[in-house]
């Protein structure tokens, strides 16, 4: 992973996403790999939106600079766009989809941006928080004209229309912005999940009075899901701690103490390495696709020095065929992470959910059908039934006619009117028995 080769940059961050309240799936996707921050928003629907973010976010940390260089921060943009635009005409994802997308990369005192679409970028600097980026979006477009206001554009029933994002158009550029910034600023990346739920205000405020970036990202996403959620919610939180080579050289000046001191401080590093991997080990989890079916793994991905770092915990009941395309796909490529196994159950009680409502709905739909196919069959014995009626009586009719003939000696039934007023010498009376005709 590109990630892995940059070089830690001088920040303390912290991020979240979440699927919110009303949405089924999450279509965010993000990258945190310092110096190098992401957000993606996407854009299409199932099976589409989530796939296009994937790709942009996969793209980006792949070909980012490793430092703080605008020009091919922008380059890798555009790879972004044009690998989605490929994906869609060799059937991944479907046609159509795309994503927003706001890349940062803060390196000591220098921060550059390359943004497309809605998600903001914005920087908390002595207390005045700052919007960076600029919206391609109509409602933008609409405010900057002075057409409507910004709490107008909040209710606007096209408030989700994008004038520009990554996937539409080959020749698609994204926005590039440098800036210096300096120690103690706060940097922040979000989807438009949380602008659309939470003011400008609500933000700073909350940026500004929680000192741990985690637990700001935490509750920035909280606020936004408690004031509706009506759309997935991602944000990425950034401190600015500046140049530290100066305070590294002291700390390193007051470790030289003397050489026993050293290996005693070795010791204790090599022991808390050794605790932090197993409680990390022991509080991890991942699912993936085992034989078909959701596997619940306990411990960290990957290996060790050659030794897997986790264990298969259970071969759940769950088919993978049976979910959604999109994890389907996260199980069979990457694996979902989890926080723990009691997570990750949860995680798979909620696949065990969705297939029985899915499986539900289906039945439903069958039986309606068979409803419908029943009724209908009633509904033409019905017209058989009446069609035979009818038959009937004109079959009844045409007994009586036959029964006219003169050589039967008798009058048909029903026709005797018709006889006497024609004048037929048939139609008079019979002659007495035993006697003459008149």
């Amino acid at each position: 992973m590109a990630s892995l080769k940059r070089k830690i940059a001088a920040t303390t961050f912290g991020s979240r996403t979440d699927v919110g309240c009303v949405r089924d799936h999450n279509e965010d996707s993000l990258v945190v790999a310092p110096p190098l921050y992401v957000v993606c928003d996407g854009m299409g629907g199932h099976a589409a939106g989530e796939v296009a973010s994937e790709i942009a976010v996969r793209v980006i940390e792949n070909r980012a600079p490793a430092h703080a260089d605008v020009e091919e921060l922008g380059r890798a943009v555009e790879e972004a766009n044009l690998a989605i635009i490929r994906a869609a005409k060799e059937g991944r994802g479907r046609e159509g989809m795309g994503t927003t997308c706001t890349a940062a990369i803060l390196e000591g005192e220098r921060l550059v941006l390359a943004q497309v679409g809605d998600s903001r970028a914005y920087l908390l600097s002595k207390g005045r928080l700052q919007q960076l980026t600029r919206d391609h979006s109509l409602m933008a477009d609409l405010i900057e004209a002075g057409h409507i206001t910004k709490e107008e554009a909040k209710v606007h029933p096209q408030r989700s229309v994008i004038t520009r994002a990554l996937g539409s158009d080959p020749r698609m550029l994204p926005d590039l912005f440098e800036l210096d910034v300096n120690p103690g600023d706060r940097l922040l990346i979000c989807s438009d999940g949380l602008t659309t739920m939470l003011s400008d205000e609500e933000i700073a405020q909350l940026l500004a009075r929680t000192p741990d970036p985690q637990l700001c990202a935490r509750q920035l996403v909280n606020a936004a899901i408690a004031a509706g959620g009506y759309d997935n919610v991602t944000v990425i939180v950034a401190d600015v701690t500046g140049f530290t080579e100066v305070r590294r050289r002291k700390l390193t000046r007051r470790t030289r103490i003397t050489a026993i001191f050293i290996l005693a401080l070795l010791a204790a590093i090599i022991a808390a390495a050794v605790y932090g991997f197993s409680f990390a080990n022991n509080h991890s989890a991942y699912l993936v696709e085992q034989d078909g079916r959701v596997a619940i793994y306990q411990g960290l991905q990957g290996e060790m020095f050659g030794i897997s770092a986790s264990h298969l915990y259970d071969l759940t009941d769950v088919n993978v065929d049976d979910l959604q395309p999109g994890v389907a796909n996260r199980l069979r490529t990457d694996g979902i992470k989890a926080d723990g196994v009691e997570a990750a159950e949860a995680l798979v009680q909620s696949y065990r959910d969705e297939i029985a409502d899915q499986q539900q709905q289906q039945a439903d739909q069958q039986s309606a059908a068979e409803a419908a196919k029943a009724a209908k069959a009633a509904a033409d014995k019905a017209g058989e039934g009446e069609g035979d009626d009818e038959n009937g009586g004109a079959n009844a009719g045409a007994t009586g006619t036959a029964g006219a003939n003169p050589d039967d000696g008798a009058a048909p039934a029903g026709a005797t009117g018709d006889a006497a007023s024609s004048g037929d010498a048939s139609a008079g009376p019979a002659p007495a028995e035993g006697g003459d005709a008149q």
